[in-house]
């Protein structure tokens, strides 16, 4: 039996499309909306854009203005209370955009990603996690970058056992030849790369420098979630400096997966990538 996996995340933005579409589709303006559930617009707009998470009572209000039926309300209803439920990763502190990160990629049935010149957060070891810390700009404490790894490994786990996360992963060429962390860290982080290239549940393709310029040589990476659920829609996420970026237009949402599908054409295959990730570990000193 395969036991279903549910994000407050995904829950709270699957409830703001619903509200914002039935609020559009009965004509009703936020500041009406707003009067009649007795609370403020602002709280409306944060409902909308799944910045809040919603009381179930402001919701039953929003559904009677909305002309819902009992049945109705009580699905939504429940989807509010569900959105107040912490995921396991709410416990670690995290900076409001990776927290909203992990908790699309907790629900998430597939995931696209296209990385530049670091590995993804799902395929770091523990010393390159460290390594990683120890390059940023700010100083990290101990009990801070134990608590990155902590979270890291944790997200790993759904790479493999039940119901795992059908992943997609290209990597720049850049990302293998980078010596993060000195010889020892990297060549223990590509035997792992292969290792896990060879799960049931992974693709993984490295585009090498040969192959020239492509249609993302300009920009940086980003990943394609999608959910098991059609009423939750694919969402592209651009990582930035200090915050993360989420694009769901459908126009978008069909730009970037077109760009994936053009750069898994241009990238080696998985036992070609293999090859490649297998010479650059011989390379090192």
């Amino acid at each position: 039996m395969t036991t279903r996996r549910t994000s407050p995340t995904v829950r709270r933005r699957r409830l703001a499309a619903i509200m914002r579409q039935f609020r559009k589709d009965t004509r009703k303006t936020r500041e009406e909306a707003a009067t009649f559930a007795g609370i403020s617009p602002v709280t409306i707009s944060r409902i909308e854009a799944a910045t809040h998470n919603p009381k179930p009572g402001d919701i039953a209000m929003l559904c009677k203005l909305y002309g819902l039926g009992a049945q109705e309300t009580d699905e939504l209803v429940t989807l509010a209370r569900q959105c107040r439920i912490k995921g396991w990763w709410q416990k670690y502190d995290l900076p409001e955009f990776v927290s909203a990160y992990t908790g699309l990629e907790e629900e998430a049935s597939t995931l696209q990603q296209y990385s530049v010149d670091v590995l993804p957060g799902l395929l770091q070891t523990d010393a390159y996690i460290r390594a990683m810390a120890g390059a940023e700009l700010r100083t990290y404490s101990e009990e801070e970058i134990d608590r990155m790894v902590t979270v890291r490994m944790k997200r790993q786990e759904r790479l493999s056992g039940e119901n795992p996360l059908k992943s997609w992963f290209i990597l720049n060429e850049d990302v293998i030849r980078r010596k993060v962390g000195g010889s020892k860290v990297m060549r223990e982080q590509l035997d792992h790369l292969v290792t896990v290239s060879r799960c049931e549940s992974v693709d993984l393709q490295i585009l090498p420098f040969d192959a020239g310029a492509h249609p993302a040589f300009a920009g940086g990476g980003f990943s394609i979630l999608g959910f098991p659920e059609p009423v939750d829609p694919d969402v592209v996420y651009l990582e930035l400096r200090l915050n993360g970026l989420y694009l769901e237009q459908p126009a978008e949402i069909e730009t970037y997966s077109i760009l994936f599908d053009q750069l898994r054409a241009r990238a080696l295959g998985p036992d070609e990538s293999r090859s490649l990730i297998k010479e650059a570990v011989n390379s090192l000193p």
